[in-house]
């Protein structure tokens, strides 16, 4: 505190220092001899500034009903925030705002089928009608088969070995689910000797007579398919997969690594097997946009749960102290009594400079 003179009295030039007693804001009372009004005006000053007049050391400070804080608005539970009127309201608009982004990515994902499936067909109509490639030049012996030669249409020729014929079970065609597929090795002379191709001539009702194999030379054209994994052993001339290891142990010479799905043959097969379909990759027969977008839409319900759940968390953490603000009121934690106020001892005084300070007389 500093202390000038003017017209021979002594004046207080700063406001009173104030500390926190009971929760709430009190000037301390100036003990400087002849500052007897300063003693004067040290009272309590109320938390809440809406309900008692402004005084001396509220000239300096923003007023905090001016920003809009809620001076009512205590901590509480999470759970008792959540209850508040005002956000079962907000929770009902939200949760609404999610459902909307919900339907709207059902939406989408069956845009995504539509789309798909449509182009799925074009595709398969440009597989069935598109001319044949040598097999040595698309899948050579002791290659690697890749993605990209799935469904690749190709053409070969050789001899179908009847003794080795096989049936794969547990295969659904057009709806039955009970149905295995006939598999015939093929073996074909290419540029780097001879080479075992595993033929699906088609697929037969479970239970139905197997027709044997065309004895002689035949020309195949088909699409080329990946070979599975290892299922159980080929036992009394059944298998339950198209693998490729298990057939070599079972058919011997050089396998290649994929499978033919045969489409025509040349002398026509005469056995009434069902023709199978071009095969397709996994992943196919979905528009990945159309996806993207689904995606978009559920991720924007999610955010509108978390939204509410973030809003109730900061209603229940109540109004963020900034400075200057009056504290709210409360019990003193050391347990002293609130000092009595006596508003009738306050005065404020205008020094000439805008600013209102408490002044004595020496």
């Amino acid at each position: 505190m500093t202390v000038g003179r003017t017209g021979g009295a002594r004046t207080c030039r700063v406001v009173v220092p104030v500390r926190a007693v009971a929760g709430r804001a009190v000037a301390t009372a100036c003990s400087r001899a002849g500052h007897e009004r300063c003693r004067r005006d040290a009272r309590l000053r109320p938390a809440d500034p809406r309900t008692r007049p402004r005084t001396v050391w509220d000239r300096t400070r923003p007023e905090p009903a001016a920003r809009g804080l809620p001076w009512d608005v205590a901590q509480t539970s999470w759970w008792r925030a959540a209850l508040r009127p005002r956000m079962l309201g907000l929770l009902v608009v939200l949760l609404a705002a999610a459902a909307v982004c919900a339907r709207l990515g059902v939406w989408q994902l069956e845009r995504a089928e539509i789309r798909g499936a449509s182009a799925e067909e074009r595709r398969l109509a440009q597989i069935a009608d598109a001319p044949p490639e040598d097999l040595a030049a698309v899948l050579p012996a002791g290659a690697s088969f890749t993605g990209d030669m799935v469904a690749r249409k190709v053409e070969a020729t050789g001899t179908y070995d009847v003794a080795g014929q096989l049936l794969v079970t547990g295969r659904a065609h057009d709806g039955s689910t009970d149905g295995v597929l006939v598999v015939a090795p093929l073996h074909v002379d290419g540029p780097d000797g001879e080479v075992v191709l595993p033929v699906v001539r088609g697929w037969l009702d479970a239970g139905a007579e197997i027709p044997p194999a065309p004895g002689g030379e035949v020309r195949v054209v088909g699409w080329l398919q990946a070979g599975e994994e290892a299922g159980t052993p080929v036992v009394d001339g059944s298998t339950d997969a198209i693998s490729p290891a298990q057939l070599a142990a079972t058919w011997g010479g050089r396998l290649l690594t994929g499978y033919l799905v045969l489409q025509s043959a040349d002398p026509a097969d005469a056995a009434q097997l069902e023709p199978l379909d071009p095969p397709t990759r996994a992943g196919t027969g979905l528009n990945v946009q159309n996806l993207a977008y689904a995606a978009q839409w559920w991720i924007f319900g999610a955010f509108a749960v978390a939204l509410w759940v973030r809003l109730v968390r900061d209603e229940a953490a109540g109004p963020v102290a900034l400075p200057g603000d009056a504290p709210a009121a409360g019990p003193d934690p050391d347990g002293a009594p609130d000092p009595d106020p006596d508003p009738a001892t306050s005065t404020d005084r205008d020094d000439g400079r805008g600013t209102a300070r408490p002044t004595v007389s020496a």
